[in-house]
């Protein structure tokens, strides 16, 4: 008799339709079999990277050291250059060790993800261009390039879509831009059609941020508790606490369905053309109060991604509790968002400044990293 291994909680994600994937990566989770291991036993789907994940993987380590020197070689590389082909080579075997699970899902995971510099986040032209030569270099069907979801890049993303490069659309807060996303990534599709391109083979997701939503709104809340002078205000303040990112993303969740239930998809989907899934970003528990896998036991559905950073893999792993939380009790979440407003806080204006937050955060981290390859490069010339 065979006895069958019984699945962890990361595992039994997919089970629900939601897919794991890993919002880290270095050259030691490659060369140590971190990542297949990972994949082979966790079920983990996809990679994400960002400027601050390479800035720490690259400065805050000597796993890289021998690539840096034997690129300061070669003087006709700038700083960025440099950088560049360190994270190609890690975002092409990372790719390599998922390409089983892109064959296997038939496009649909397995992939990872690469960022233009964000410094054009407001550039859709640079934007183009870029993810264009980041494409040809990488060279992996399995590759996302991440565009930042500004108004800006609403016209990149569909252009970089309907050439069939597959779109990872970062630093979405609100669901108004997440709509405007989903309506550029259906134009996008639309436009492969048109040119006899097949819409099966493009991917997408929408990466939608969480933790960072109720940082924000919490402390905010704790200001307007200073100033509350009724107990009833006290207590409907405090009853606000860590339900804003929640409630922003089950609302959001739930448009997902109805724009990709409408007629203009319906179309598409007959062409076997696939949805653009929302992804979960920034699911690590900020706030000490709120339990650590918060963020991913409250965000289950089908048709999404989650991706974690290696500490929330292991503390899900560990003792998370999977059930389909995304469709329970939308109709609180449309008053947690009445409340707020009642509360003076417009969540129109804390999604713009995370938003703008969020790309100079980035681009600090890009600076640093490249400041760092740099002052490597002339330490070397000058030696």
């Amino acid at each position: 008799m065979t006895v069958q291994k019984k699945s962890n909680s990361l595992q039994e994600l997919h089970q629900y339709g939601q897919s794991v994937w890993l919002d880290y990566i270095r050259r030691s989770l490659i060369d140590s079999g971190e990542l297949k291991r990972l994949v082979e036993q966790d079920g983990v789907r996809g990679v994400t990277s960002n400027p601050s994940i390479f800035e720490k993987a690259i400065t805050g380590s000597d796993e890289y050291s021998g690539a840096l020197a034997a690129l300061q070689q070669r003087p006709e590389l700038d700083a960025k250059g440099m950088y560049e082909i360190i994270a190609i080579r890690d975002i092409q075997d990372a790719a390599d060790v998922l390409r089983v699970v892109y064959d296997q899902s038939n496009r649909k995971d397995g992939f990872v993800s690469l960022e233009v510099a964000p410094t054009l986040a407001n550039d859709a032209k640079g934007t183009i261009e870029e993810a264009r030569r980041l494409w040809r270099s990488v060279n992996r069907p399995n590759l996302m390039v991440k565009v930042p979801g500004t108004k800006e890049s609403l016209p990149a993303i569909e252009q970089l879509i309907g050439e069939g490069i597959n779109i990872n659309v970062t630093l979405l807060f609100s669901l108004e831009a997440y709509v405007d996303v989903a309506q550029a990534y259906m134009a996008g599709v639309e436009r492969l059609v048109a040119s006899n391109g097949n819409p099966a083979n493009v991917a997408s997701v929408a990466s939608f941020f969480i933790s960072r939503i109720d940082t924000l709104i919490d402390a905010m809340l704790d200001e307007k508790l200073k100033a509350a002078t009724s107990d009833a205000s006290k207590k409907a303040i405090e009853d606000l606490h860590g339900k804003a990112a929640v409630a922003n993303a089950k609302l959001t969740y739930r448009r997902y369905h109805e724009l990709y239930s409408s007629p203009r998809w319906q179309k598409l989907a007959a062409l076997n053309a696939q949805t653009q899934r929302l992804l979960w970003a920034s699911t690590s528990t900020k706030n000490p109060k709120y339990r650590d896998v918060f963020y991913v036991e409250e965000l289950i559905g089908t048709d999404t991604v989650n991706t974690m950073p290696p500490v929330t893999v292991d503390a899900y792993r560990d003792h998370g509790k999977p059930r389909n939380s995304l469709v329970e009790s939308v109709e609180n979440a449309e008053q947690t968002m009445k409340d707020l407003e009642k509360a003076g806080i417009s969540m129109h204006k804390v999604t713009e400044k995370l938003l703008e937050d969020g790309i100079k955060l980035f681009a600090d981290a890009f600076h640093q990293l490249l400041t760092a390859v740099d002052a490597s490069r002339k330490v070397r010339a000058s030696a």
